[in-house]
């Protein structure tokens, strides 16, 4: 039996990577901080190990033990703006927690590592649908850290052997996303409109981003497994949507007439950007298949249960 190791596995991404992984008969183990994550999302059949990936003991511990063929690494710092507030941080969880599971591997005898990297290595684009050959000019800690996960999956493939696809995710939505701080807009949108709060937007609205729907994201791990070795791959539809487009979107799917509330724009925020996911279709024998309003529709059903379940208490 196959066996895989996600890193951030109880998380918003992570879950529904773990539960399309046993959908397919592969043995699952998981190492996560619970610090986003949520033990309720994660299926019982999972062994976990519960600490951060900064730990190079508890990461050592649970590649020696489990011994996996595969590592999904989804655990990661993954807020632009606490990259800007607090780079050393950032850095710590991001390259430094990269570095020690990169060790265990090589150590552990790994076969393969499937990195989650980001459209945020980019920076503001050059030119529209942003393809793998644009230049990496990242504007937040965040792009910074993420890039040079990067390099070193490079140099251990180089040095050691171990093999890796990185897949640059543009902004991923769905079911058991963070709407708290400064997480995705789609979850944040869906949140407040299904507890009748009135949405912000930063800037105009305007910009614009590529949004796929989770189940997608989880997809195209589960292919680079097998496909897409020593390759960096856009994960995306190559549609741009822009936020007012969104939050009219969802609107519709909530029955709800709310007006956004518009505020100053952030720094490190990006005006436009939406990916061409052409190489990784090819690649990884892929391709998203969920359409956004489908998965708004399927998102907000999720974040409205969550609103009545909190309302009853």
């Amino acid at each position: 039996m196959t066996r895989v190791l996600v890193t951030g596995g109880a998380g918003f991404i992570g879950t529904h990577i773990v539960d399309l992984l046993l959908e397919n008969g592969v043995r699952v183990s998981v190492l996560d901080d619970l610090s986003t994550g949520a033990l309720a999302n994660l299926d019982p059949r999972v062994n976990l190990y519960m600490g951060r990936i900064q730990d190079r003991e508890l990461v050592q511990e649970a590649v020696g033990r489990e011994r996996p063929d595969y590592v999904i690494h989804q655990a990661a710092q993954a807020d632009v703006q606490v990259s800007l507030r607090d780079p050393g941080a950032d850095a710590g969880v991001n390259i430094l927690g990269a570095i020690n599971l990169l060790e265990a591997c090589r150590a552990g005898g790994v076969r393969k590592v499937v990195y989650a990297s980001s459209a945020a290595v980019y920076g503001n684009p050059r030119y529209l649908p942003v393809d793998e050959q644009h230049p990496v000019a990242p504007v937040s800690g965040y792009g910074i850290s993420k890039y040079t996960a990067e390099r070193y999956l490079m140099l251990y493939s180089f040095l050691h052997g171990l093999e890796f696809t990185a897949l640059r995710y543009a902004n991923v939505y769905g079911p058991r996303q963070d709407a708290s701080g400064e997480g995705g807009v789609v979850a944040i949108f869906c949140s407040r409109l299904s507890g009748g709060a009135q949405p912000v937007i930063y800037g105009d609205g305007k910009q614009t981003r590529d949004f796929i729907y989770v189940r997608d994201v989880a997809a195209a791990n589960l292919a680079a497994l097998q496909r897409g070795s020593g390759q960096i791959l856009n994960i995306s539809t190559g549609i741009p949507t822009s936020v007012n487009e969104l939050l009219s979107a969802l609107g519709k799917v909530a029955g709800s007439g709310l007006q956004a509330e518009y505020r100053a724009e952030r720094p490190g925020d990006i005006g436009h950007s939406y990916l061409s996911p052409l190489r990784a279709i090819e690649a990884l024998n892929w391709k998203p298949l969920v359409p956004l309003e489908e998965g708004l529709k399927i998102t907000y059903a999720y974040f409205s249960r969550q609103s009545s379940v909190v309302s009853r208490r």
